[in-house]
């Protein structure tokens, strides 16, 4: 009797467990049940040092501090059935101490459940729709380089992806990979310096009479995402996870200048910055580390804790490479 009774609390406590995890937000394999609308609010502060790229070594921007960084997500979902959800994520970032701020990401798509096993094996598919394009790329062209102004490329794009993994009584391993392609356009606005010498004359761009204002066309780009995500499910209150990511930034490329030329002499410096700046050399990999820690408040509430630290990799003209790169936030997660 003693025997059977132990038995049934160890099942009971393993349903509880089991239970706990697939509705954790903080499960990689997390997704929505039928009418079930789920929200992730996340407010961070990042700490940066720049590296020594020849791009920011010429805007003397090299080895500096940026502190505070402030960013900010949103993302949210909805249950359309067990096997099928409506998601999206948002972000804004903020840093004062190089003057950017705006949209740092922004996607909009469904997931689709495409398998399911009795064992716990899942397997998503995922489409998102890429909506950077909705603000324009902003920038200025200074005699010391190019300076962004926002965090949006200013293309659309789509993603494609796809997660799978397992569960095991209170553990999920699981991963990820994904590919975002962007359409090229001259959703961009780049304000000239006047004071930009004109490569091989004694004038400036303000002397030649180039126009104040720009749009270029950009080309396409492909950028591929792959990573591993754990999550340990201490009880129904407490779970822990960590994680490690990969994402390849391409280069950027310029086809030409959207904006009619007043003269030949602009037309001839514009043909030149188009030609320079074919293959812009300014990508960059990012090898990402992940840990979070939440607290299950009650049946709808969830705070986290969660922190990431990067590496990376980038090419002789990124503005985007760091040597530090370290973030701390907060997260409210609610299940509705």
């Amino acid at each position: 009797m003693k025997k059977t009774l132990k038995h049934l609390v160890a099942a009971a406590a393993s349903v509880v467990s089991t239970g706990a995890l697939a509705s954790n937000l903080e499960n990689p394999l997390y997704m929505p049940l039928e009418g079930e609308f789920y929200s992730k609010t996340g407010a961070a502060v990042m700490y940066k040092e720049t590296d020594h790229t020849a791009a920011l070594v010429a805007k003397g921007a090299d080895g500096k501090t940026e502190f505070p960084v402030w960013r900010f997500t949103e993302d949210f979902g909805y249950g359309i059935t067990d096997r099928l959800d409506i998601h999206g994520r948002l972000g804004y970032t903020k840093d004062g101490d190089i003057n950017r701020k705006g949209m740092h990401r922004g996607r909009l798509g469904m997931t689709f459940r495409a398998m399911t096993e009795d064992d716990s094996f899942i397997l998503d598919l995922y489409a998102d729709a890429y909506m950077s394009g909705v603000t324009p790329m902003k920038g200025t062209y200074t005699k010391y380089g190019f300076n962004y102004k926002n965090y949006s490329n200013g293309r659309w794009g789509i993603i494609g992806g796809a997660r799978f993994g397992k569960t095991w009584d209170d553990f999920t391993l699981a991963a990820h990979v994904e590919m975002l392609q962007t359409f090229g356009n001259h959703n961009n606005k780049i304000k000239i310096d006047r004071d930009v010498p004109v490569t091989g004359t004694p004038y400036t761009m303000g002397q030649i009479g180039f126009p104040e204002e720009i749009n270029v066309d950009l080309k396409s780009t492909r950028e591929v995402t792959a990573g591993l995500d754990t999550l340990y499910q201490f009880n129904a209150a407490w779970s822990s996870g960590f994680g490690f990511e990969y994402v390849q930034h391409t280069d950027n490329g310029v086809k030409g200048v959207h904006t009619a030329m007043p003269n030949a002499t602009s037309e001839q410096v514009a043909a030149g910055l188009v030609q320079k700046l074919a293959d812009m050399d300014d990508g960059w990999d990012e090898f990402i580390l992940k840990a979070s820690v939440a607290y299950q408040m009650n049946d709808t509430i969830q705070w986290t804790l969660f922190g990431e630290y990067t590496f990376d990799d980038d090419h002789i003209q990124s503005q985007n490479g760091t040597d530090v790169k370290a973030e701390l936030g907060v997260r409210m997660n609610a299940r509705f």
